[in-house]
């Protein structure tokens, strides 16, 4: 498996995209990687589609050096999260400690507000470009794209090539 050894932060938060918190915590189980889920606080968020997901630790409770990589899911849960200090931080934390951070659909949303984008070239949901642009990224329409630590792709469409992109970062 190659992701044998690695730890893998995957936020939470209501109203996240149900496929895209899922799809990604199995594969990188699947590959061998040790995921902890993390929210604001420990308990139990429902997704958009009404499927719950539960958060092992709160986002005060991890440390960004025990992990490797951070993937946050879309949905309308980057909102939320993004008004939780402690995750924004731990995002930015994650970024300038050069491990992978990994944000699908509207997650853009948290990268903007860790301040972590500007010079980025990446991809999102359409909807959040302008946020995104206006946060002085270089956003383009491409399934998946990879700047440096920072992998990007738009919806649950692009989840294989997205995946497949954090797998080989951390491989």
């Amino acid at each position: 498996m190659s992701l044998d050894g690695k730890k893998i932060a995957i936020f939470i938060d209501n109203i996240y995209e149900d496929l895209e918190f899922w799809y990604p915590k199995i594969r990188m189980t699947e590959e061998g990687a040790e995921v902890t889920v993390i929210g604001a606080k420990v308990g139990t968020y429902s997704g958009k589609h009404g499927i719950p997901g539960k958060s092992d630790v709160s986002v005060t409770e991890a440390k960004a050096k025990d992990f490797d990589a951070l993937i946050i899911p879309g949905g309308y849960s980057p909102d939320h999260m993004r008004r939780t200090p402690a995750m924004v931080e731990f995002v930015k934390r994650m970024h300038n400690e050069g491990k992978v951070v990994a944000a699908i659909c509207h997650a853009g949303w948290l990268l903007a507000s860790a301040g972590i984008i500007k010079g980025k070239k990446l991809t999102s949901f359409y909807s959040i470009k302008d946020d995104l642009v206006n946060a002085g990224a270089n956003w383009v329409d491409e399934e998946v794209v990879v700047d440096d630590n920072i992998v990007t792709s738009r919806n649950p469409g692009d989840l294989p090539a997205f995946c497949q992109a954090i797998i080989s970062q951390l491989s």
